[in-house]
């Protein structure tokens, strides 16, 4: 049956469009309303904005496993307390991540002339407002005249706090290598072979919340292959306990608490404990993930938000300490942070007493399951400090950022000819100025900093609104290849803010109510070697179109074309000295989703890849699913489900794709050889405080009988399985 999928599929591949065009004309006749008014604007959306900027987010970063909580904690809050548009500001809204300065402007300018909004669909006379933008912050905003902002007081806020508390599990069902039987000969010949703790992953969350004023709680995770309780080691030889240096222990790998108020008097935000911090355009102080370059020109600006607890899972994108944000006078305030944490690191060299000397990485794997990686666990201390003042104007903002960072041992990087301008020393400091300005449709917008090296950096922006149908966005960075900041995450093609000059340029047109057409071209340069690129001054553009086409409630469709074009070292092993050969991506998609029930969505994706290195064999690559979604209005039980099918010729032309996940999980999958995939997604209410949810999810490859070879994950077959259940309660 896999096989006669596949045939029929490869049919249909080399008639994609003709059977693009005919679904496209099915799905019109068949679904569409013939224009779209006010009335016609759902109650609730489904998150399909987001997804695509998640999928974004995964395509830049290259990585699966990425805990995206704290990127859309604000959306997910919101989600079950919408904001009141009539009692909201602009620190509320620029959280909702559809939204850019000038409707937040125009919007907040309306009601301070006009009064309370009256209903929702009073935005559409709002200057910058249209439909689309409507329809996405529906499910996080409502219109009404009760005023039910928190009025903070311990009594008030026990008597009417939320407590919550999440448990999960997670299996990959298959065996792997890492957690096979071994015999002591074995083991003590490769002790890195074998993963010291089980294959279960293990997660636990307890919080209060108290509106937006307070919250506290504690996080706690065990990763596959970590140890839970020590009594449980595999492997309990004397010489293998003293390769773990005494590092293993009873409990979770990882601990994260926090406790956060804000809005409390002169207090704007104060916090004990883990928690982000962010500024300007992320060139000084980003400890967060950030979104990019994708189909929503408006996230090439970043939207800063100061210090704000800490709540994900990732070991390393954060801060522990305390931070705290001040009123000073009207429209000025203060922040100051300090962060003090051991980190993982790569040991080079140590002192007669086994103490750490020196190293030559550091570790963000947040992995603890071998020797090696458990040796190098928590290996030096890093100290972050530093502060930020503001002035926040209705128009203007202008803000100040100084960041000191230390290490308290040696960093001596393992250098190559790409890498020698990166950090390696134990200490930094980095001072930035930002600006955010808004002059009636234009948004001025960008940052400047310097490092203690002296290496710059520096991004312009400008987002232009020429009519509620067309806007525009530029935006221009210049970073010195020596510009050195290891919690920065600027704008950037890079990983890091450095080396990197380019320029961006978005559009967004609606020609009428119905269809969005959405572009941008990035060209960018890097004027000093990078990896896998050793000639200095490599080039690059990324291009993106995507046409929607939205007739109704009932479905929403689009077509996108992405092209991606670098240079890199040739892989002729006859060459005498490197030299850079092109790289080409391009990705065709088309996307729909329609409602055929009220309470039954169904979704499909056609995906095509071609991927070319110089004048090389094109390799190519599709993903093709489909998704069955019920959600019945009052019922407690909800269903998602997906079947799909890949193809891709190597590893370099994957495609990725979001799957529906368990509230707080993040599956941005990468799909790659030949294949299929299923999922299935239940959401159960047992009671009102009471939720389930199990998912159960399978891979098949066609072509392979190993998986993962030659890693600890290898699975011998070519199946993978995997089960998660998690379980909230509300009180």
């Amino acid at each position: 049956m896999i096989k006669t999928s596949y045939i029929l599929f490869n049919d249909c591949k080399k008639y994609w469009s003709k059977y693009v065009h005919l679904y496209l004309l099915f799905s019109t006749l068949f679904f569409i309303d013939n224009t779209v008014t006010a009335q016609d604007l759902p109650i609730k959306t489904d998150d399909s904005d987001v997804q695509q900027l998640l999928e974004n987010v995964a395509e830049n970063v290259g990585s699966e496993d990425v805990d995206y909580t704290n990127l859309l904690e604000g959306m997910l809050y919101y989600k079950e307390h919408p904001i009141n548009l009539n009692r909201t500001n602009k620190d509320e809204l620029q959280q909702l991540i559809f939204l850019n300065d000038i409707q937040i402007n125009n919007l907040l300018g309306h009601i301070e002339k006009n009064g309370d909004l009256i209903t929702i669909y009073e935005l559409q006379g709002i200057d910058g407002w249209d439909l689309q933008t409507i329809k996405k912050i529906l499910p996080y905003v409502q219109v009404t005249d009760n005023f039910n902002a928190a009025h903070f007081g311990i009594n008030e806020m026990f008597r009417n706090g939320q407590n919550s508390v999440v448990l999960r599990y997670a299996r990959v069902l298959e065996k792997q290598t890492g957690f096979a039987p071994i015999d002591s000969i074995g083991i003590a010949n490769s002790p890195n072979s074998r993963y010291i703790g089980s294959p279960d992953r293990l997660y636990a969350r307890y919080r209060f919340t108290y509106g937006t004023n307070v919250s506290w709680g504690i996080t706690a995770e065990k990763d596959p292959g970590e140890l839970l309780l020590k009594q449980n080691q595999k492997f309990k030889y004397d010489w293998y306990s003293n390769s773990l240096k005494g590092n293993q222990g009873n409990g979770f790998d990882f601990y994260s608490a926090h406790f956060c108020i804000k809005n409390v008097r002169f207090i704007k935000a104060f916090v004990i404990g883990d928690y982000q911090a962010t500024f300007g355009q992320g060139l000084v102080a980003w400890s967060a993930f950030a979104f990019t370059k994708s189909a929503n020109i408006y996230s090439s600006k970043k939207y800063a938000l100061g210090i704000k607890p800490y709540t994900s899972v990732n070991e390393n994108r954060f801060l522990r300490g305390t931070a705290v944000t001040v009123n000073l006078m009207k429209r000025v305030e203060a922040t100051a942070f300090y962060s003090r944490k051991m980190v993982d690191a790569n040991i080079t060299d140590t002192l007669v007493n086994g103490e750490v000397a020196a190293i030559s990485a550091l570790q963000e794997t947040g992995y603890h399951t071998t020797p090696s990686e458990i040796a190098d666990r928590h290996a030096i201390t890093q100290t972050i400090m530093g502060g930020n003042i503001s002035y926040q104007g209705s128009r203007l903002n202008i803000g100040a950022t100084v960041l000191s960072y230390q290490l308290d041992k040696n960093f001596n990087r393992d250098l190559s000819y790409y890498n020698q301008f990166e950090f390696s020393s134990t200490q930094n400091l980095n001072v930035g100025i930002d600006y955010n300005y808004v002059f009636r449709n234009f948004n001025f917008f960008g940052e400047g900093a310097v490092a203690k090296n002296g290496g710059k950096a520096f991004i312009n922006g400008v987002l232009v609104s020429l009519d509620p149908r067309l806007s525009f966005t530029v935006l221009y960075r210049n970073y010195d290849r020596n510009y050195q900041n290891l919690i920065s995450n600027g704008f950037a093609e890079n990983s890091t803010a450095s080396n990197e000059k380019g320029t961006y340029i978005g559009i967004v047109a609606q020609p009428v109510n119905t269809v969005t057409l959405t572009a941008y071209c990035d060209r960018f340069e890097f004027p000093w070697m990078r990896y896998q690129a050793n000639v200095p001054l490599s080039y690059g553009a990324d291009y993106l179109a995507q046409l929607n086409y939205t007739p109704s409630k009932k479905l929403d469709m689009y077509f996108r074309i992405r092209e991606r074009n670098y240079q890199k070292n040739t892989s002729d092993v006859d060459a005498v000295i490197d030299f850079l050969v092109p790289a080409k991506q391009t990705n065709y998609r088309f996307n729909i989703g329609y409602t055929i029930l009220p309470s039954v969505k169904l979704k499909n994706r056609i995906e095509l890849v071609d991927y070319k290195v110089d004048d090389n064999k094109t390799q190519k690559g599709y993903l093709a699913y489909q998704d069955f979604i019920y959600n019945k209005m009052g019922s407690p039980l909800s269903v998602t489900l997906r079947y799909a099918i890949f193809q891709t010729d190597t590893y370099d032309s994957r495609i990725y794709a979001y799957e529906s996940e368990i509230p707080g999980v993040y599956s941005i999958l990468s799909n790659y050889y030949r294949g299929s995939r299923f999922y299935l997604l239940l959401d159960y209410n047992l009671t009102k405080r009471i939720e389930i949810w199990v998912r159960y999810s399978q891979t098949f490859y066609d072509n392979k009988n190993i998986i993962s070879e030659g890693s600890l994950t290898e699975i011998q077959g070519n199946t993978k399985s995997e089960i998660k259940a998690q379980i909230k309660f509300r009180f």
